[in-house]
């Protein structure tokens, strides 16, 4: 049925239903008077979104297939619209016009009720508990919002459509995906019977304009100290590994850290999905794959670390270890690929090692304890500890170089340390800020023989490296 055709039906299913509820005449001049309060009455509330899904509907029905552009699409809608409002009689404004427009243009092809919040540069992050029950992160404190789905079914159509995006799928046979939106942000999504009360997703917003070094020291999420010192760790090809809990700012800061590579040295980044956003011209991004429908095609991040090892890296990034790929990435780390990066889910730098520990043993190999810690020992040289405390802020808590082994146990020694003892101010926020503790790594000399040299005044507790924030 054509989208005119249509129109006209609805209309006269509409006018059959007021006319039987109309009471008995009374008078001459009272229909003419009913008519003129239905063409007077603009669309609020149930209304306009009765008017909304008549529209869409009929959009959808009418071009099928042929929806390729949101050009094409605003083109249709508005002359659907035009009809629509011709023949019902109401009246709206210009700027409700068009917003009708925009609202069902971004149901067809857009991301419906999502799009202003991933617009709003003010939104970290997106969590859609229920098709109307959604909630975002804004600098660090999370508020409900008005924004709804039309229902459960709209709110499916968008994960699919996300999902699909990148080659995923989403169902009951495979009810959790991971996934990214094109500018890069993270999608989790998982439907029913894992969530009970319907379908939830997640999306974690990346920033427009990669953060920097500089930027994480304008946000004291570390000092400027320690930013020159993290610089001289990767300049000097030194494994430095990131950890935290989750929605810490563990890739934020990977992608940093990452960013000192010399742009002459060939990168190859591995993730479940593509995240970092490396400023070298030289990079392999490589992204992993789960099964397929009949469970055939995984390729494991474990499989990409072997494969990266064939592909002539300068340094090798895993944006997560968190299962049997540990044993490979410690291994690539002691076989000549210095200046590794990955990242690790841990509360502490010792945390870390035990998470290490229990990671190996999860590739299947009987290996004795001592054997896998000397292998942590000599392939980890620095561990970032990210932290996000209770005002909602995320900061640099330690950064800690692991010195070896005493005996069967890894010895530690922090180099920076979060200045827990400042307390904090009358709006809650720790006052508190990233110190060194006045020790010199070891690894210094090694940084020295490559001719990277760490003034005294970079370990000095109280003092500032003597360089300021426009030199990175």
């Amino acid at each position: 049925m054509k989208l005119s055709d249509r129109l006209t039906q609805l209309e006269a299913e509409k006018a059959a239903v007021a006319a039987a509820k109309k009471p008995a005449a009374r008078g001459a001049k009272a229909a003419p008077a009913a008519r003129r309060s239905v063409r007077t009455a603009k669309p609020t509330g149930t209304a306009w979104d009765g008017l909304k899904r008549q529209v869409k509907d009929l959009v959808v029905e009418d071009l099928g297939s042929r929806l390729a552009s949101i050009e094409d699409l605003s083109d249709e809608v508005d002359k659907a619209l035009d009809k629509a409002i011709a023949k019902s009689g109401a009246r709206i404004t210009t700027d409700e016009r068009n917003r009708l427009v925009t609202e069902v243009s971004s149901d067809i092809l857009g991301y419906g009720p999502l799009d202003p919040l991933l617009r709003d540069p003010s939104v970290d992050e997106i969590m859609c508990n229920n098709y109307n029950d959604i909630y975002v992160e804004r600098q660090g404190r999370i508020e409900h919002t008005n924004a709804t789905f039309a229902d459960e079914a709209h709110f499916r159509q968008v994960i699919e459509r996300i999902v699909s995006g990148v080659g995923r799928r989403v169902d009951e046979g495979s009810p959790m995906v991971d996934a990214r939106l094109p500018d890069g942000s993270r999608v989790n999504a998982i439907l029913p019977p894992l969530s009970v009360r319907g379908p939830v997703m997640t999306i974690r917003k990346f920033a427009e304009r990669p953060f920097t070094i500089a930027d994480l020291v304008s946000n004291k999420t570390l000092s400027m100290d320690a930013g020159v010192f993290l610089e001289a760790c990767v300049r000097g090809r030194l494994n430095v590994l990131i950890s935290g809990g989750t929605g810490s700012g563990k890739t934020t800061t990977l992608n940093v850290v990452g960013g000192f590579i010399p742009e002459g040295e060939r990168v190859i980044t591995i993730e479940d999905a593509a995240e970092l956003q490396m400023p070298q011209p030289h990079v392999v991004t490589l992204e992993s794959r789960p099964a397929n429908a009949e469970g055939r095609g995984q390729v494991a991040i474990r499989d990409l670390v072997r494969n990266a090892l064939r592909m002539r890296p300068d340094r090798i990034i895993v944006g997560e270890v968190r299962g049997a790929e540990a044993l490979d990435m410690l291994q690539a780390m002691n076989t000549g690929h210095e200046g590794s990066l990955t990242t690790v889910h841990a509360n502490s730098p010792r945390d870390v090692v035990s998470r290490l520990e229990t990671m190996v043993l999860m590739a299947g190999f009987d290996l004795p304890v001592r054997a896998i810690r000397e292998q942590i020992a000599s392939a980890i040289d620095c561990i970032v500890q990210l932290t996000r405390l209770r005002d909602g802020t995320r900061r640099i808590t330690h950064i800690t170089e692991i010195q070896g082994m005493e005996g069967d146990v890894i010895t530690l020694q922090d180099v920076f340390l979060f200045d827990f003892g400042m307390g904090v101010d009358e709006h809650g926020r720790f006052r508190g800020h990233l110190k060194a503790t006045g020790v010199r790594p070891k690894f210094a000399e090694k940084l020295a023989d490559q001719g990277i040299r760490l003034g005294p005044e970079v370990f000095q507790p109280e003092a500032f490296a003597k360089r300021a924030v426009g030199a990175w």
